[in-house]
């Protein structure tokens, strides 16, 4: 199974700044230790020095991420507060069939509620999810069961 780890990172900051980006450590172990099969792509991994691209460089990843965020098996967002960025990633993944699990107090926020296929409060229920079988359950659900087997991002 292929993962796309999705999240804000600049939101609504005015400048060129980054919100904290430690929830994407902790969500990779969670992934890694409740799915072992899958393979986990996180775009600041690749592109930690992103708010330093030029104009061509930053549409290029702005949008080879909105293109991969459509062919993955899972999106996992990470919606703390608005992010449009985020938005467009789950609209991609759900217009083209993947799943989408976000993880958002936003209950009320279209976006979030539309375009996800679960919703979880914070980090701490998504673990409990991924822990109790929740997860794997719902994803064999939205994918089918060939779907959720590894296969190469």
């Amino acid at each position: 199974m292929r993962i796309f780890l999705a999240g804000i990172m600049q939101g609504s900051h005015l400048g060129a700044v980054l919100h904290n980006q430690q929830y994407r450590q902790q969500l990779r172990e969670l992934l890694q230790r409740h799915l072992p099969q899958a393979e986990i792509y996180d775009p600041l991994s690749d592109h930690a020095n992103s708010l330093d691209y030029d104009e061509r460089r930053g549409r290029e990843v702005f949008f080879h991420h909105a293109q991969l965020a459509a062919e993955v098996d899972l999106v996992v967002a990470v919606v703390p507060e608005a992010t449009m960025g985020t938005a467009i990633e789950m609209w991609q993944a759900y217009q083209a069939g993947r799943a989408v699990l976000s993880i958002s107090p936003l209950v009320h926020n279209w976006a979030v509620r539309f375009l996800s296929h679960e919703v979880y409060a914070d980090l701490e229920e998504f673990e409990r999810a991924l822990a109790d079988g929740r997860v794997a359950r719902r994803l064999r659900e939205i994918l089918g069961p060939d779907r959720t087997t590894a296969r190469r991002l």
